[in-house]
C-alpha cells in the first residue's frame, strides 16, 4: 500500500509539468526584423535528441543593438521552451532570450547586452522544464 502511495504521489507531482496549457502557443506568426537591419551571422536549425525542426536563425544588428530571427521555422511541441544563445553545443553557458513565442513561423526575439557571436555562437530551442534540447544551430558569418 505504501509503494501505491508513493507512486500516487510521483504521478501528481510530474503530470502537472505535462499540462497543454503549458505548451508553446501554435499560431502561425509572421514577425519581421527591420528593414535596415543587417544580417551578421546565420544558420539552419538541425534537431536535438528531443525535437524535430525545420527552418532557420539568423542574427541581425541595427544601431549597436542585436536580435535572432527565426524564419520558416518549426518545432515540436513541448512545455517550458525557450530561445537561447549558447557556447557549446549542449546549452551550459547560455543567454536566455525568452520564452518560443510559437512553434510556427517566423519570429524576432531582442538580445538584451552585446554578446560576442564568436563565443555565444548557437541558438537553441530548449525546454527549461526538463533540460530537454529540441532543437539548435550553428551560426556562420
Amino acid at each position: 500500500m505504501r509503494k501505491i502511495l508513493i507512486i500516487s504521489l510521483c504521478f501528481a507531482l510530474v503530470l502537472p509539468s505535462c499540462k497543454k496549457e503549458q505548451l508553446a502557443p501554435t499560431t502561425v506568426l509572421n514577425e519581421m526584423t527591420d528593414s535596415v537591419s543587417v544580417i551578421e551571422y546565420k544558420g539552419d536549425f538541425v534537431p536535438g535528441p528531443y525535437g524535430q525542426v525545420a527552418g532557420q536563425a539568423a542574427v541581425y544588428s541595427k544601431a549597436g543593438a542585436f536580435e535572432v530571427s527565426l524564419s520558416n521555422f518549426s518545432v515540436n511541441n513541448g512545455p517550458a521552451l525557450h530561445v537561447y544563445l549558447f557556447k557549446e553545443a549542449m546549452p551550459v553557458n547560455f543567454i536566455d532570450l525568452g520564452v518560443l513565442k510559437s512553434i510556427n513561423g517566423n519570429q524576432v526575439y531582442p538580445v538584451t547586452g552585446k554578446p560576442d557571436f564568436m563565443e555565444y555562437k548557437y541558438v537553441s530551442i530548449h525546454c527549461v522544464a526538463f533540460n530537454h534540447l529540441f532543437a539548435y544551430t550553428l551560426l556562420k558569418k
